[in-house]
């Protein structure tokens, strides 16, 4: 890539919903840009598998946001009519019970049963009157707003399951991300006096845009259309090395061909002869959204000893579904349900055929299994048909299922699914950023990995739009400054734009 009069070449690392949005806002701009993903599918932890005809949307991903930009954005990539609404429906599997979310009195009371409801309220009441000293933990937050009975029995289980930590090590930095404006008291009266297609608590929507054959369907088609306007999409080649000179900043980048050349939208054309080949791309400007630790460890020459020690105490947790085929009458009608349940491992229970009829086959539906794992340990390490087998008996555990109407079964493993926030991140997070903007202002991170934030897609999308505006309008855009606002994430925002909610139903710190 070169620089062509005026426009400037940019290189984007990466074809999940940040790097394909920067791609597509590119070319919108006739600005030269070539996306380099080293998968053979374009999305992301937001693509949509698919095995022998079935879909499964990896984590679950509904299409609503407080952002007018992205929702516009949405529906241009694909036309309104690819969209279906769906009905929100969630529940949590709790002590053998399902509790309706959002919390229902009536459903709530008679589950916990009178005795423990009031037990419940008292908690509540003396952590207002008395709350944790320490509420810089996950623990504290919580039990501070929620009280420790509620807390132990609709948070405890489900956040150990999905970190792999206790509470009380983890930082409230994921309720600030993902809960901020969510209480017991606006729970209580949500129940109590429900107000028609609640938006203004993210958690207490009761309806959300969704593509048909799902999220895969959007980063697909913008894949299509980016190479339709002039870019170009390259499959299969790793980004294995960002070369940078002081004073210069990113020059450009090298990668190994990995396997097929892929047309964009995640099937291979036709088999490279060139594996294991290098590649070079040169570049004005570089969008990221490979790992950030990954994209530190990438750079030629290497950083500083202290910013690649902060590369390395970046952690993830990592993620696989166990897809189970059963007949229609076996599933339930939820989006999904969060198992409570210290029992099983399985952390929530996705019914694909409650996402869209498209994902699934006439007679049948697909539940996915979401167990919350590290690469390379056991559960990772487990064969496909083990992880089939644990998957048909946790159901039947649970009581959701026999496992003998199990007819079928398949495994989606997700590397770095979620950053992991310890209490070390922060400052590892800060000590990158300051080095990169001393010395390599052209790359720009962008996105979840990318930036190693706890993001929404729809936040993603908007750090990329903006890292967009700042290369080739001259704007000055923060762009870590989206999705931390107070209000934002949780809250109808003044600023913002309250015709619909915030996106991607991804694993929560809280009871759904």
């Amino acid at each position: 890539m070169t620089t062509d009069g005026n426009r400037t070449s940019v290189a984007v690392i990466g074809a999940g919903p940040a790097g394909l949005t920067a791609a597509y806002e590119l070319v919108r701009r006739q600005v030269p840009v070539t996306v380099l993903e080293g998968d053979s599918m374009v999305g992301g932890i937001s693509r949509t598998a698919e095995r022998e005809g079935w879909r499964f949307d990896i984590g679950g991903h509904r299409f609503f946001t407080k952002v007018p930009e992205v929702e516009a954005l949405w529906h241009e990539i694909l036309p309104d009519e690819e969209f279906l609404l769906r009905p929100r429906m969630s529940r949590i599997f709790y002590d053998g019970k399902l509790y309706d979310y959002p919390l229902k009195a009536g459903n709530a009371l008679g589950n916990l049963g009178p005795v423990e409801a009031v037990r419940c309220v008292a908690s509540y009441l003396w952590a207002r009157v008395r709350p944790p000293k320490n509420q810089d933990t996950l623990e504290g937050w919580i039990v501070a707003r929620f009280g420790k009975r509620l807390y132990e029995h609709f948070f405890k289980t489900y956040n150990e399951k999905l970190w792999g930590v206790p509470v009380d090590q983890l930082p409230a930095d994921f309720a600030a991300q993902r809960i901020k404006n969510l209480s017991l008291t606006g729970a209580v009266i949500n129940a109590l006096t429900p107000k028609r297609n609640q938006k203004e608590i993210t958690s207490l929507i009761e309806e959300f845009q969704y593509p048909k054959y799902g999220p895969g369907m959007m980063w697909e088609t913008a894949a299509r259309k980016v190479q339709e306007r002039g870019g170009t999409v390259v499959m299969e080649e790793k980004v294995r090395t960002v070369h940078w000179e002081p004073g210069r900043g990113v020059t450009g980048l090298t990668t190994e061909v990995t396997g097929g050349y892929g047309s964009g939208a995640g099937a291979p054309d036709a088999t490279r002869t060139d594996i294991g080949a290098e590649k070079h791309y040169e570049a004005d400007h570089v969008i990221s959204s490979m790992p950030f630790s990954s994209l530190v460890h990438a750079l030629d020459p290497k950083p500083p000893a202290e910013v690649l020690a902060a590369a390395d105490g970046l952690k993830y947790r990592d993620f696989l579904t166990v897809a189970l085929v059963l007949p229609v009458e076996a599933g339930f009608p939820d989006n999904w349900i969060y198992i409570h349940s210290p029992d099983v491992q399985v952390g929530r229970i996705q019914n694909f055929g409650s996402w869209s009829p498209y994902l699934v086959k006439d007679g049948r539906t697909c539940l996915g299994l979401e167990f919350f794992v590290n690469v390379g340990d056991d559960t990772w390490n487990r064969s496909d048909e083990d992880l089939i087998a644990q998957g048909a008996r946790e159901l039947e555990q649970l009581g959701l299922a026999k496992a003998a109407d199990v007819e079928r079964g398949f495994v989606v493993r997700m590397p770095k699914a979620y950053p992991f926030y310890d209490a070390g991140y922060k400052d590892n997070v800060e000590v990158i950023r300051r080095w990169m903007g001393a010395n390599t202002p052209n790359l720009h991170p962008v996105g979840r990995n990318g930036m190693f934030r706890y993001n929404n897609q729809d936040h993603s999308m908007m750090t990329a739009m903006l890292t967009v505006q700042n290369i080739a309008d001259g704007t000055k855009h923060d762009i870590w400054d989206v999705n931390v606002e107070e209000d934002y994430h949780e809250e109808v925002s003044s600023k913002r734009s309250d015709a619909t909610a915030d996106d991607h139903g991804s694993p929560r710190p809280t009871a759904a």
